[in-house]
């Protein structure tokens, strides 16, 4: 018999550490291909997840990493045309003036030929910046960093608070300058222009001051806080271990993340991270204890969702090690991009967790209401 965490059926929130491996998942598959069809479905992919399975008054990240990431389409394709470099095409589009560079200088240059080949390149690389991003904005969206926080051990308590204020500090920022515009231009003003972004400033900044001030007096009446009871011979031994642990975690990720790179930098390197880091953690956590209330629960759902996020990464990842035609699709000369069905298949699994995720309660409640309302017929006349 299914216990309540594991009916599908039933609204709760996910736990957090669920959506994000999803989403590192569906970003790794990103990063193995420069393929813009293949791009472009798992951009759609997680809009459709976001769009499914965001709670009611969520946060609205999904949008800022967008646009973040179009914008760096733009600036890849701009540096391409000035400045050169990547692919050396045939078919030239414009001639910039070129700045001629002394001798020691070789291989830059600024201006020049413009080739088809060269922006189309720099457009696939843009491209899958910008499906990381959309992967990583659709894991700010479905999962607060901050409930990340609870979930942080008590080793790492410190580090793990100030990655979740930057990474929720822009787009909170972000949303508050929206509100501010909108209340700006119900008085009559523009919107637009320097100086109105100078008047942006006070109220966005002085808005983030108030509410971590209240934040931090709601938690102090509620008695959160810590005591730490470690040597300093301990604790220095715990961080040299810990971060060591990290740097080799962040060295294999990198590793399984670039195909380039040589293959003891992918996985042994991250297992190896990863023991340290956890025998650091466990020794850690014997000093330094933590109280927990109502923790999320790991049930069913939790494990179907990480399988579909894990799925495309691993078939996207063994398929660029065999190189599978169409992963990375030939620029010079140019030629139609292939797509491998496999690899759409791969994508399409995580799709499915915009499915088999339980409903948000919120979104839940308002499907419910809505379904509950009666229905008015067409034919009704309503009376003036």
């Amino acid at each position: 018999m299914l216990s309540a965490a594991d009916r599908p059926t039933l609204a709760r929130l996910l736990h957090p550490v669920a959506w994000w491996v999803w989403a590192v998942g569906l970003a790794a598959a990103a990063s193995r291909t420069t393929n813009p069809f293949l791009l472009l479905l798992v951009i759609a992919v997680a809009a459709w997840t976001v769009l499914e399975r965001r709670e009611i008054g969520g946060s609205n990240a999904f949008a800022v990493f967008l646009a973040i990431g179009l914008l760096a389409i733009v600036l890849r394709l701009a540096m391409v045309a000035v400045l050169g470099g990547g692919v050396t095409g045939r078919v030239v589009l414009v001639r910039l003036p070129e700045v001629p560079l002394p001798d020691w200088a070789a291989g830059v240059r600024i201006g020049g030929p413009v080739t088809a080949e060269g922006l189309l390149s720099a457009a696939y690389e843009g491209l899958r910046l910008a499906a990381i991003l959309a992967c990583l904005g659709a894991a700010n969206a479905l999962a607060s960093p901050r409930r990340l926080l609870r979930y942080v051990p008590a080793t790492l308590y410190d580090v793990g608070t100030a990655v979740v204020v930057g990474l929720t500090y822009a787009p909170q920022m972000v949303e508050d300058a929206g509100r501010v515009r909108a209340a700006r231009r119900l008085r009559g003003h523009s919107g637009r222009g320097l100086r109105e972004l100078a008047h942006l400033a006070v109220p966005v900044l002085e808005g983030a001051l108030e509410r971590s001030l209240d934040l931090a007096a709601s938690m102090e009446s509620r008695g959160y806080g810590r005591s730490v009871h470690r040597t300093a011979r301990s604790r220095r031994a715990g961080s040299l271990l810990t971060m060591v642990g990290l740097l080799g975690v962040v060295a294999g990720l990198y590793g399984l993340l670039d195909g380039s790179t040589p293959a003891l930098l992918g996985l042994p390197l991250l297992v190896v991270g990863v023991l340290l880091a956890g025998a650091a953690l466990l020794v850690g956590a014997r000093r330094d204890r933590r109280s927990a209330y109502r923790r999320d629960p790991w049930g069913l759902p939790e494990w179907v969702v990480v399988v579909t996020g894990v799925v495309p990464a691993v078939v996207l990842v063994v398929g660029s090690q065999q190189a599978w035609e169409g992963l990375v699709p030939v620029q010079v000369p140019l030629t139609f991009p292939a797509l491998p069905i496999l690899a759409v298949a791969a994508v399409l699994v995580a799709a499915l967790a915009s499915v088999l995720a339980p409903l948000p309660p919120q979104r839940a409640a308002l499907d419910a209401a809505r379904a509950a309302r009666p229905a008015v017929p067409s034919d009704t006349m309503v009376p003036s």
